[in-house]
């Protein structure tokens, strides 16, 4: 079975969370700038946050990433382009016209991936490399699957944060059955431990494109890539594999992530 090569990293999300003025939240000038603008993976850690989840994409042996931005990410653009040169990975750029959700994100992808088996991930989360090498390794549709107890102890995510993660519901033979949204406690207490949940890092095959169109908007007006996800399993006879995993994720949602996810990342050799 073959690797996987390709991964789409979803860079379009507004940033409301880090737009979010929070004066008890350590920041200089050119962090307060790209948080005051939504831009979360261009926010400065000695240098861009993005730059370490790409450096992280080579380390684990993908060759080819891109960027799914808004038409107005221009600073992303450049920066990628004229600002440094990539050796170990090319980049490239989808556009997603509006913030229309990460179903919508992922459908901008589209050509980028082809026919190919291709990862998905968010820009605002640094994952060990170690895991992400177990998916470009596995050459299926698959997922990361961690451990909800894990995360608390190694990430920077508090345990209220993490407690409303998305639940993955497994098979016996390590297949993903479902994907619960917004699980309350109820649900999460009849569970057998350990709880696993996602942290939105996906191999996709192209079922996930059908299932994206497929879906209708949720209740905040988004196309929800687990609607996808679901849709792809339950209509589409999908198989993806829940691949075990563990922390720590580092996650820069907020600007009072910037301390803990700088210090985190502050013996991290960086090369594109």
């Amino acid at each position: 079975m073959s690797t996987i090569d390709k991964a789409v990293i979803l860079a379009r999300g507004l940033g409301t969370r880090m737009r979010r003025a929070d004066p008890g939240a350590p920041a200089d000038a050119a962090q307060a700038r790209m948080a005051d603008a939504g831009l979360k993976a261009m926010i400065p850690i000695g240098r861009p946050f993005l730059d370490y989840v790409i450096s992280a994409l080579a380390d684990a042996g993908f060759t080819r990433v891109c960027l799914v931005i808004g038409p107005e990410h221009d600073v992303v653009r450049e920066y990628y382009t004229t600002g440094v040169t990539p050796a170990r990975v090319s980049i490239e750029f989808a556009v997603q016209a509006e913030p229309r959700g990460t179903a919508d994100a992922v459908l901008a992808a589209e050509a980028f991936a082809d026919r190919d088996v291709f990862l998905v991930l968010n820009s605002d989360n640094y994952y060990p490399v170690k895991a992400l090498a177990s998916l470009h390794a596995l050459g299926a549709p698959g997922l990361l699957a961690f451990d909800r107890d894990d995360l608390v102890r190694t990430s920077n995510i508090e345990p209220e944060r993490i407690r409303h993660y998305a639940i993955l519901d497994v098979d016996a033979a390590g297949h993903l059955r479902r994907i619960v949204e917004k699980p309350g406690e109820v649900f999460v207490a009849s569970l057998v431990p350990p709880v696993i949940v996602s942290m939105n890092c996906w191999a996709f095959g192209p079922a996930i494109f059908t299932a994206c169109r497929a879906i209708r908007p949720s209740a905040r007006g988004e196309l929800e890539l687990p609607d996808a996800v679901n849709h792809a399993i339950t209509q589409l006879g999908e198989r993806l594999v829940a691949v075990p995993a563990s922390g720590p994720v580092l996650d820069l949602s907020r600007r009072s992530d910037i301390a803990s996810v700088a210090h985190a990342l502050r013996d991290v050799e960086v090369v594109l």
